[in-house]
């Protein structure tokens, strides 16, 4: 089996099986034939291979990203015409992919970015409360509902070829410190790095964006 069908088997295995607090609802875009076919497409494309490739984790899928592509941190826009996969779902951008793919070229392209990395999310499931998104530890009822999905999804990800050796983490502040808190109990890579949210930078640092593009590829590399 090639990385590719391994990931693939992975995300399209994927099930929320419990209980969530009143008013949430879990996002799975892995259901969708279309999202399907995607996804295929891509990892097909990037990870045909059975190369060990180095772990990033977000935080998890939003509704305009990979909510709707199934691949984190990218939107229809990207996958159109950085990936060069053709799809037909709305040419919607989102900010996070606008920075992740401005990093990306600046790496060397798609290729050269997958060949040696694979990006997922610390709940590979997305979640909504009131049709908007949230983020898993937006609520405590929540983080404690979604821990045990967590724990299993990250321990999944690591029966692919990922190195144990180092994982990056999207995200500074809490998403860092619960990795970290994971990774101090169960052991899974020798070192966390945390990496500031592509959304905050894009938000708040947005002058700032090629400085922190500069700081991704040269903490990536």
């Amino acid at each position: 089996m090639t990385v590719a069908d391994q990931i693939l088997s992975f995300l399209f295995g994927l099930r929320w099986t419990h209980p969530l607090p009143h008013g949430f609802a879990v996002m799975n875009p892995y259901g969708d034939k279309t999202t399907q076919q995607l996804c295929e497409a891509f990892y097909q494309k990037y990870y045909g291979d059975q190369q060990e490739r180095i772990l990033l984790l977000g935080i998890n899928p939003g509704r305009f990203g990979s909510g709707i592509t199934g691949i984190s941190f990218t939107d229809p826009v990207k996958l159109q015409t950085v990936c060069g996969i053709a799809n037909d779902l709305p040419k919607k951008a989102e900010l996070s992919a606008d920075f992740i793919y401005r990093m990306i070229e600046r790496y060397g392209g798609p290729t050269a970015f997958y060949q040696r990395h694979f990006i997922s999310a610390m709940s590979p499931l997305g979640f909504l409360k009131d049709g908007n998104n949230v983020n898993y530890y937006d609520d405590l009822r929540l983080q404690k509902a979604a821990t045990p999905f967590i724990i299993q999804s990250i321990e999944k990800m690591l029966t692919l070829p990922i190195s144990r050796q180092k994982v990056f983490c999207i995200g500074e502040g809490k998403n860092a410190d619960f990795l970290m808190r994971l990774n101090e109990a169960h052991g899974w890579f020798e070192e966390v790095t945390a990496l500031p949210h592509p959304r905050f930078i894009m938000q708040y640092k947005r002058k700032q964006v090629d400085e922190y593009v500069e700081r991704y590829v040269h903490t990536l590399r």
